[in-house]
């Protein structure tokens, strides 16, 4: 029996995000496990006037998600592991990212998250926040952070 059956790995289409989504791949083979692939729509910085504009938006951000997660699962094949992918936060607004990522690992029942990193420290990770940090201070299981470049 392995110790993560089921692992889950959040992509956004960065290198970084790729670095986390191939160290998955390798735990999953290694554990035999499977693999969900999320991509967490980020509608909290949306600011508009409009429904249409709204609208608009949110049908190109859940294209661009899909787009991720199919490079990603297609990556992840390449690699040996046939991979389930989800787009999170289509159905909600304001959610924050890391928090829909928490929230699909639960619900999931994920034994591991694996999430890439940038690396910030200071000021700039101050301003910028970090998804990473979010996840790992809210998990309730283990979760791998994987540096970027």
């Amino acid at each position: 029996m392995s110790i993560y059956a089921r692992i889950l790995v959040a992509v956004d289409g960065s290198p970084t995000s790729d670095l986390a989504l191939d160290e998955a791949v390798r735990l999953a083979l290694d554990q035999k496990a499977q693999l969900r692939i999320v991509h967490a729509l980020d509608q909290t910085a949306l600011v508009l006037d409009t429904p249409y504009v709204l609208q608009e938006f949110l049908d190109s951000a859940r294209k661009a998600g899909e787009e991720i997660l199919e490079r990603a699962k297609v990556r992840a094949k390449g690699a040996g592991i046939d991979a389930e992918t989800r787009l999170c936060g289509a159905q909600s607004f304001g959610e924050r990212i890391a928090d829909l990522i928490n929230t699909e690992a639960t619900e999931w029942s994920a034994n591991l998250i694996v999430v890439g990193t940038h690396g910030r420290r200071g000021f700039s990770s101050v301003l910028m926040g970090s998804v990473a940090m979010g996840v790992v201070r809210t998990a309730k299981v283990p979760a791998l952070l994987v540096r970027g470049g």
